[in-house]
């Protein structure tokens, strides 16, 4: 579902004394955090504006403006940092995880509905979607090969699953 406003990363510490914090982005790259100056807090509810934001590492260091000691640094300690959607500029066919969350999942080929999708595990060589129908779970690998198309308007995704995943053929 399109989301007015995404969580896009944690603040998870300061970086100096100066009121610099360290930002887990939950992206798959840090740097997509760089073409934003102005992101919320609370879902939307308080806007704050970065005067640096750069990648470091595994995490992204910013300077919040307004946040200038150590001490301020350290209220934004395991806040949840937010976008306005309509700010990010995704490719075409590209989406944020978070949209697809709560999809129905439905087969190419028969059409049949397989489930929700419920969560989604990253595992280095590909992201593992989690389905879930009634008690029972699926993990199904995201490839080109499975994944026919994703539908955030409508809610909706369309997979070609690997055989025996939901049967129990070999």
């Amino acid at each position: 579902m399109k989301k007015e406003f995404l969580e896009i990363g944690k603040f998870v510490g300061t970086h100096g004394v100066r009121g610099m914090v360290r930002i887990q982005p939950w992206s798959d790259d840090g740097a997509f955090l760089t073409q934003f100056k102005k992101f919320y807090l609370e879902n939307g509810k308080t806007k704050i504006e970065m005067s640096k934001i750069a990648p470091h590492g595994n995490v992204v260091i910013a300077q919040v403006k307004g946040v200038d000691t150590i001490e301020d640094a350290e209220k934004l300690r395991e806040k949840v940092l937010y976008i306005k959607r309509d700010d990010a500029r995704l490719p075409e066919g590209r989406y944020f995880i978070s949209e697809i969350i709560g999809s129905q999942v439905f087969d190419a080929d028969t059409n049949a509905l397989l489930g929700t999708l419920a969560d989604v595990s990253p595992t280095g060589a590909n992201d593992v979607w989690h389905i879930k129908n009634g008690d029972k779970e699926y993990l199904v690998p995201a490839i080109p090969d499975v994944i026919v198309s994703v539908d955030i308007n409508t809610d909706t995704v369309v997979i070609r699953p690997l055989k025996g995943i939901f049967d129990d053929e070999d």
